[in-house]
Formats: C-alpha cells, structure tokens, sequence
C-alpha cells in the first residue's frame, strides 16, 4: 500500500497549522511554505479538511486556517482518512466493509495476512496525533552497533 501525495501533503500541512496552534491563522502561503506543500496543490487540500472539521477558515487581513481542535486531541488515521478514504491494503480487507466485495472472501487462504497488514496500519495512525509528529525529536538517533561491527573504545 502507498499513501499518495494527496495523503503525505494532507499530513504535512496539518503538521504545520499544528506547530502554529495557538498563535492565530495561518495564510495558506505560510502553511505551504512551512509544510514544502506547493500551494495550488494545498488550496485544493484545505477544501476536504475544512468539510471534515478539521480546520476552519478565518476571514480579514490576520485571517488564514487554524486546526478546529488541539494537536493532542487530532489522530493521523482522521486525516489520513479524510484525504485517502478507508484504510485497504486490498479491497476484501477494507475498512468500509460496502467496498469488501471478493466473491473469494469466505474462503480465502491470504485473507488473513491482508486483515492484519490493515489492522497494523490502523494501529500505527490511530496511536499518533498531531502533537506526537510536532514533538518529534529531529536529531538523528544514536547509532546501533551491532555484533559484525568492531567497537572502539573512546579515549
């Protein structure tokens, strides 16, 4: 499964409008320029997520978009959602049960491994919010050394 652009922009500007909450609007030029978001691309994102809730226009001169809740409170898998529909790896496994038309589904041998793979995609964007992606640390992690590689002591 691949999260289409439309999925990735989608998240990355709602990343920024998150990382801006509290301060006022933010004009669409300022979200595409925070979120790399090119913006005739993210006017036409803003429509489904303003529809779904999930930010609100501000009119006037100060005016732009705001998220409509906090980042702690606004899951991934709403915006993932919003902008890509129902989670399904396969159509036999989609979330919108309507779109689980397989004539195969009732005996199928790799069902199993497709409901999982949902199930896993689920879980991981239903478990972060907006506030997770912001809190994220940016600083590379540590390296592992594994067992092939020498360790050299520090002096």
């Amino acid at each position: 499964m691949k999260v289409s652009t439309r999925g990735e922009y989608g998240v990355r500007a709602m990343v920024a409008l998150a990382k801006n909450f509290g301060e006022g609007p933010m004009s669409i030029s300022a979200v595409a320029r925070e979120s790399s978001v090119p913006y005739a691309y993210l006017e036409q994102l803003i429509v489904p997520l303003r529809r779904a809730g999930l930010v609100e226009s501000k009119r006037g001169a100060q005016g732009g978009y705001v998220l409509t809740r906090a980042p702690e409170s606004m899951r991934i898998g709403e915006i993932y959602r919003v902008m890509e529909g129902p989670v399904a790896p396969m159509e036999c496994v989609s979330e919108d049960e309507s779109e689980q038309t397989c004539p195969l589904i009732e005996n199928c041998e790799t069902r199993p491994v497709w409901l999982k793979v949902r199930d896993s995609i689920v879980d991981a964007i239903d478990s972060m919010t907006l506030a997770d992606l912001v809190r994220t640390d940016k600083t590379p992690a540590a390296k592992i050394v594994t067992e092939d590689e020498p360790v050299v002591a520090a002096r």
